[in-house]
């Protein structure tokens, strides 16, 4: 098992706050920094064309795409690299051919990265979007229903959502990862869901500008590559006449950017290393802590699930974050649903948690 004090030692904002935001941003192992570094330093001296630098792009996304896959427990050839959740979710929705009338079911706890997507559909193309609450959502499919659109766990309350009754309605699943990838544990064939769209930049510690988009096998040729470029074809010396790339590859976001494969790759080294049963693990089991502490203390936690996130009621929750920054602690506001929510990673040390419990005020 882990050493966890080894483990928190190599993100090094940890030395100086106490970073409790990794649901908006993870924070960053100096062993990606290092890889960031070395990334740059080749391509100063080297120079970024010819052949040996095209192949190198190629095998570091290569590499990257078959460590998310890895984390997603799935098959390589299934994962697309992009950009961020909203563009996996943006590439589900734009290229699915959804008409006027048809429904998409979602939550009331989605974030605007997937509710922007889903407005879209309904100015333009008349699709009805049907908004229920979180934990009603299965129960809201009904014979229009083309697609469910909600997240694994919610940004709002950490709940986490109930896939095997979504999974029974019989509709295809969109969920919304961005609070569950590298945060909880993730079978996609085992959620049953036919999309699965999440963040590099969160709980797994990449760069902004990194994500993947899983499509289950069966799905691919229901969605048109919303934007067809070199890296989504069958053959681009033959890009007039090529059909699209076999696999999910068809669906990435443009040509692979070096160092942004090149960090992603050792954050998801750093955390793999420690083992990512133990990853999930220590940071659910210190989230329930931090929550049990908040209400012993009369604070009114948020539902939540076993997941990473802890929001609880605050009068003026901008006021509260801000107040707790000058504590020490880096958390964040929902002030739409007057919440403070804390993410808690494996990298969270249970006296700070313990802190920041005996601080925070309704």
């Amino acid at each position: 098992m882990p050493d966890a004090t080894e483990f928190r030692a190599q993100f090094p904002v940890l030395e100086r706050r106490s970073y409790l935001n990794a649901g908006t941003e993870g924070p960053l192992p100096r062993q990606a920094a290092e890889a960031v570094r070395e990334r740059i330093g080749v391509e100063v001296e080297y120079g970024r064309c010819g052949s040996e630098y095209m192949t190198a792009l190629r095998e570091l996304a290569v590499q990257l795409r078959a460590a998310y896959a890895r984390v997603l427990s799935a098959d390589p050839a299934d994962v697309a690299l992009t950009g961020s959740t909203t563009d996996g979710c943006n590439t589900v929705l734009s290229g699915l051919d959804l008409r006027a009338g048809d429904e998409i079911v979602t939550s009331d706890e989605e974030h605007p990265g997937l509710l922007a997507p889903l407005g879209r559909l309904k100015r333009e193309r008349g699709v009805k979007v049907t908004v229920v609450p979180f934990a009603e959502i299965a129960s809201a499919v009904g014979p229009g229903t083309r697609l469910v659109a909600v997240s694994h766990v919610s940004w709002v309350s950490g709940r986490v959502v109930d896939t095997a009754a979504l999974t029974a309605t019989g509709v295809p699943v969109l969920l919304d990862a961005a609070q569950s990838i590298g945060a909880v544990p993730v079978d996609v064939d085992a959620l049953g869901c036919a999309f699965y769209a999440g963040s590099g930049q969160k709980w797994l510690c990449g760069p902004e500008g990194s994500g993947t988009l899983w499509v289950r096998r069966d799905q691919l040729d229901e969605l048109t590559a919303p934007w067809p470029g070199y890296a989504s074809l069958a053959d681009a010396k033959q890009a007039l006449d090529s059909g699209p790339a076999a696999d999910a590859a068809r669906l990435d976001h443009g040509f692979p950017p070096g160092m942004r494969s090149a960090w992603a790759l050792a954050s998801l080294g750093v955390l793999e290393a420690a083992g990512w049963e133990w990853v999930h693990e220590r940071a659910a089991s210190l989230a329930a802590g931090l929550a049990d502490r908040l209400a012993e203390r009369g604070l009114q936690v948020g539902p939540r699930g076993r997941s990473t996130l802890v929001s609880w009621v605050t009068a003026d929750a901008d006021a509260e974050v801000t107040r707790l920054a000058e504590a020490g602690f880096v958390v964040r506001s929902i002030p739409s649903h007057r919440l403070v929510r804390a993410s808690v990673g494996a990298w969270s040390s249970e006296d700070e948690l313990a802190a920041l419990a005996d601080h925070a005020r309704a």
